[in-house]
């Protein structure tokens, strides 16, 4: 059997983001998973706590601090927003390169992540190293990286469906509404009384109307687009289904529009994309399911004078762990769809 080449950590090994992480690396052709951790489950299997990994990944969860970094090649960190930036304090000067999917370094400054995610920031010295990870824009500098901050899932499908038209210029910088769906796994692992099953099943709810701390993530990544301040309309719903985010845009554009000129912007922006496929209907949330693909359909009303945008993504994986993947292989020098390519699950 071929060696692996690259060693690998997963830090925090409890929820779904560990978990599809290593569901990805498992079969990664040059990625060993030497360690996965979790201090509150300490010397049990990885597959005691995912029982899919039975007889695949049974390695036993050790503590954070019995991770050897100078034997790693690439550190997941799979923790909370607030926890994450105290290991990168810990690692970032190890040479060991990092990949952060938490929020703690995706804004522009502590001050910003400070009012918004109302928590202090420890580790303000990371905001100068930290690259958004998100591929389809910042892939040169993903390249050169140590330290990656991971996208929102939101964000992802967010900032996908109108970065065409941002880069444009061609957009009101104030004009932009989002309107996004999320299945329940979004919300993590951890059960809470809007999570329990009799307040998801069979209902459908909209929550952070005009604060969602993703609404300035976006802001901010389509501000580097544009090149000024965005200001935009974020509201965000959960789905009573267990994966998935169908985010629908909308926004005026000034000049000359049509469906024909549309769709060439979008074809240009995307080109040689692999991730990003450009649909001629509306995409359902089951059509990525369990891929890394993030489907996109741009529509032009001519009566309103209106782009919408209809884009999904499976959350865990284009919307986190599989995103995060394509960081590390850009990171790592592979082909950066290297262990990515599964075919969406249907139904």
């Amino acid at each position: 059997m071929k060696s692996k080449q690259y060693k690998t950590s997963i830090i925090g090994a409890s929820g779904y983001t560990g978990s599809e992480l290593a569901r990805i690396l498992v079969n990664h052709s040059e990625i060993e998973i030497v360690s996965i951790t979790s201090e509150s489950h300490q010397g049990k299997k990885f597959s005691d706590l995912h029982a899919q990994f039975s007889g695949i990944l049974d390695l036993t969860l050790i503590s954070a601090d019995e991770v050897d970094v100078a034997g790693l090649d690439v550190i997941f960190l799979a923790l909370p927003h607030g926890v994450s930036m105290e290991f990168v304090k810990r690692w970032q000067d190890s040479g060991v390169k990092i990949i952060d999917l938490s929020g703690d370094f995706r804004l522009s400054t502590p001050e910003v992540y400070e009012d918004w995610y109302k928590k202090s920031h420890t580790y303000p010295r990371g905001f100068e190293q930290a690259v958004y990870g998100l591929p389809e824009l910042h892939e040169k500098r993903i390249k050169s990286a140590t330290l990656v901050a991971n996208p929102g899932c939101y964000p992802t499908a967010s900032i996908l469906s109108l970065a065409p038209l941002f880069q444009s210029g061609k957009v009101d910088a104030k004009g932009a509404i989002i309107d996004a769906k999320s299945g329940i796994t979004g919300a993590g692992v951890k059960a809470s009384n809007t999570t329990h099953f009799s307040n998801v099943n069979d209902n459908f709810k909209a929550y952070g109307i005009g604060n969602h701390r993703h609404t300035v993530e976006i802001q901010e990544q389509l501000s580097f687009l544009l090149k000024k301040s965005v200001y935009l309309q974020f509201t965000p719903h959960l789905l009573p289904v267990d994966r998935g985010i169908l985010a629908t845009a909308y926004i005026s554009v000034e000049g000359a529009m049509n469906q024909e000129k549309l769709d060439k912007m979008y074809q240009d922006f995307y080109n040689k994309k692999p991730f990003v496929r450009l649909r001629n209907q509306a995409p359902s949330i089951k059509e990525v399911r369990g891929s890394n693909y993030a489907d996109i359909y741009p529509f032009w009303d001519d009566r309103t004078k209106r782009a919408i945008v209809v884009t999904v993504i499976d959350n865990l994986v284009k919307g986190a762990a599989g995103q995060a993947v394509h960081n590390m292989n850009l990171m790592l020098g592979l082909e950066e769809s290297t262990g990515l390519n599964q075919v969406p699950m249907q139904p």
